[in-house]
């Protein structure tokens, strides 16, 4: 058992606004990837929220272009 500490921060969520600056794309590319079920991404509410590493492993893996 360790008596370190753990520091690490959990990763925040964003919006879909942040998303789309993000990537350099328009919020309604985000949408349509959305609704086509590609992008990595959660509900809460009637928001959708990304988290920026899995958007980031889904272009690294090519998955853009789908």
């Amino acid at each position: 058992m360790s008596n370190e500490v753990d520091n690490t921060v959990p990763e925040k969520w964003v919006n879909l606004e942040d998303v789309a600056t993000h990537l350099s794309v328009s919020p309604d590319t985000i949408r349509a990837w959305i609704r086509k079920g590609t992008i990595p991404f959660s509900r809460a509410g009637k928001q959708y929220k990304f988290k920026l590493s899995e958007v980031d492993e889904w272009v690294r893996e090519g998955k853009i272009s789908e």
